[in-house]
Formats: C-alpha cells, structure tokens, sequence
C-alpha cells in the first residue's frame, strides 16, 4: 500500500470511532479521509493476540470486512456510513500480523448500484501484508432500515 506515512498520522476530524459495539470491543478506527477506500487501523494489543501472540484471524477478517464495506458505503455517502451488508468474503491469510499499526483498505473492483465486488488488504505500518480479502457488498436501501 502506497502511502503508508500518510495513513500513519490520520486527521482526526475524518475519523469514526466507537460508532458500533465490534468497532468499540475490537478497538479499531475507521478512517474516511481518502473518499473512495475505506480504511480502518488498530494498534495491536495484547487483547488482539492468538496463543502464538500475533493477531488473531478473526479480528484481521473483522478489520477487512469493515474497510470493505466503508468503501462501498463511500460510493454513496461521503459519511461513509450508508450500510453495506456482506453477502460473501474470502480471506487468505499470508504473514502473522505483529505488535504495532495494522492498516485494511478496501478497494472496488466492479459491480453495479446495489452490488459491489470489493477486494482488502490488511498491511503491518512497516508495508508486510498480512492478509487479503474479497467479498460481494450489497447495499441496503434506506427503507429497509426502519
């Protein structure tokens, strides 16, 4: 991911924290600065280890599921927060994620107005990509909220 100095030191007014009870438990912040991929970042605690002391699997899906779904949000709210639902992703795992900033960015890859095919990547700040994703994003349309 090209930019990584940049994503280190996020303007705090483009950020959304503790917006939902996961994002609150797990900790990460999303950030919608960019306006086309969402992203999100957590600094990795303790309380984000497996019992080898990287980052546990289910945490990095959870970070890419959400950069991903930001993203498809951003093509229609600049808030960022339109609802995605997930209807399928995939997440291959390729280097333990250690103590420091992780980064998930999320990036489209095609679809239509209701439909997105969205692609993640969850990166270590030094660059090593930790894991990857790709997933179908549907939109939920407003009177489906009520």
């Amino acid at each position: 991911m090209s930019g990584l100095s940049t994503l280190q030191q996020p303007d705090e007014s483009q950020l959304i924290r503790d917006e939902t009870g996961t994002q609150t438990l797990i900790g990460y912040v999303v950030d919608i600065s960019d306006g086309e991929q969402g992203r999100c970042f957590l600094d990795i605690g303790p309380q984000h280890t497996n019992r080898h002391g990287v980052l546990h699997g289910g945490i990095a899906a959870a970070m890419l599921d959400n950069a991903c779904g930001c993203t498809g949000s951003l093509t229609v709210d600049k808030t960022g927060r339109a609802p995605f639902l997930t209807v399928s992703m995939t997440t291959h795992f390729i280097a333990p994620g250690r103590a420091g900033r992780v980064w998930a960015t999320g990036t489209i890859k095609g679809g239509g107005r209701s439909i997105l095919y969205i692609d993640g990547e969850l990166r270590h700040e030094d660059g090593t990509l930790i894991a990857t994703a790709t997933g179908v994003f549907k939109r939920v349309p407003q009177e489906k909220l009520t």
